[in-house]
């Protein structure tokens, strides 16, 4: 994912050469609509933020290993004020992250595979900076509702028969920056945000004593966001 990102800086800021170098100014109305759409594509990848609470099981230990899954989505974007937009942005996500239960000593115990898929509703304000020739500027900020089509809530098997259980509706908190880059057919905006839980995602296991979830206190996603729009 570093490699990935240290690339998509350096394509990034040879675009905005490019832009810079630009003497015309594309798209001269295009941030004059009231409403418009677009669509993204990107990457992700999303962590848990666990906090673990004082349990019967002795010495709980418990870690995540993340890896970089994708995103793709479509935007509305309504024009608020001049440097203000609202913004809708629903989309799918793919990740999987492994679990281990360092405390229990069997493989097939201590780990857990979490695959997801989800739907991703954020609704956020986009605060823009004047432009200047081709380019904008933007910080992002707002709130996502996630349906994981992949949680599992509803089994009644749990841990005991290796399956792990998380919630299917999930709230989120998101920021992040972005820019704006003015091409001559479409507007090209790269954005990298962060993405944060609200709720307790983790089901907890029937057993209130269970080895895997009576340790854990929180386990919410906490993850990064790499999209690129086109509007």
């Amino acid at each position: 994912m570093k490699k990935r990102g240290i690339f998509i800086l350096l394509v990034l800021i040879s675009s905005l050469t490019i832009a810079q170098r630009e003497r015309v100014e594309n798209l001269p109305t295009f941030d004059k609509k009231q409403l418009h759409y677009g669509f993204y594509l990107g990457m992700n990848q999303n962590d848990f933020k666990l906090n673990l609470r004082n349990s019967p099981i002795a010495n709980a230990n418990i870690t995540v290993e993340p890896s970089t899954g994708f995103n793709v989505g479509l935007i509305a974007d309504l024009r608020l004020h001049k440097n203000i937009n609202l913004r809708l942005e629903p989309g799918l996500v793919t990740n999987s992250k492994n679990i281990y239960f360092n405390h229990l000593a069997t493989q097939q115990d201590s780990v857990r595979e979490i695959s997801s898929t989800f739907l991703h509703v954020p609704v956020v304000l986009k605060f823009s900076t004047d432009r200047y020739k081709n380019i904008r500027p933007y910080l992002l900020a707002g709130i996502s509702y996630d349906y994981n089509f992949s949680s599992n809530e509803g089994n009644q098997d749990d841990n005991s028969a290796g399956q792990f259980r998380m919630k299917t509706h999930n709230f989120m908190y998101e920021v992040g920056v972005g820019i704006d880059i003015y091409l001559y057919f479409f507007k090209f905006s790269p954005s990298i945000r962060g993405v944060f839980a609200i709720n307790n995602e983790v089901k907890y296991d029937d057993d209130p004593n269970s080895q895997w979830t009576a340790p854990i206190n929180f386990m919410g996603t906490r993850g990064v966001f790499l999209n690129f729009a086109f509007e």
